[in-house]
């Protein structure tokens, strides 16, 4: 199963590109020996549309433009469910032995992501209640995946 990670917006040169460039490597390292394809990210430009529902349709056009056919989506959404590491490394397995081809991590723009994407959505997931700028979720999200990659691994990376 591949990953891959749709994101609205770049992160900038600096320690939150390092840090989630740093923690996709890591999932790669791990990931590959467990039956995973490997975990790429895509940038999306934010829109420029003027008011908030046209830049999330057109976000969410070209986030599914993006997205392949058969995909298992996954929204970051701030109404999404909290999940913790293992119930979230549990969904991966599953995917993965079911044989899903992508699982698809959505991170919406400053608006979030349109209704139809968060219906779409295979599961919502939130990183608490809190609002958090995009590119920390990013961060999160990668080190959440590597951390789900070591719980299915039994690395002693994760400790409950």
């Amino acid at each position: 199963m591949r990953l891959v990670v749709i994101a609205i917006g770049r992160l900038k040169q600096g320690p939150e590109r390092e840090l989630a460039e740093r923690y996709r490597e890591r999932f790669d390292d791990i990931g590959r020996k467990l039956g995973f394809r490997g975990l790429e990210v895509h940038e999306i430009p934010e829109s420029r549309a003027r008011d908030a529902a046209s830049r999330m349709a057109d976000e969410a056009a070209a986030m599914s433009a993006a997205t392949p056919a058969k995909s298992v989506l996954v929204a970051l959404d701030e109404h999404g469910d909290n999940i913790d590491s293992g119930s979230f490394a549990r969904h991966l397995g599953r995917w993965r032995d079911d044989q899903v081809a992508n699982t698809i991590f959505l991170i919406g723009g400053a608006d979030g992501l349109s209704p139809e994407l968060r219906r779409m959505a295979k599961l919502r997931m939130a990183f608490g209640s809190a609002t958090w700028p995009h590119q920390m979720v990013r961060v999160m999200l990668l080190e959440q995946v590597y951390r789900a990659a070591t719980i299915l691994a039994g690395h002693p990376y994760h400790r409950a």
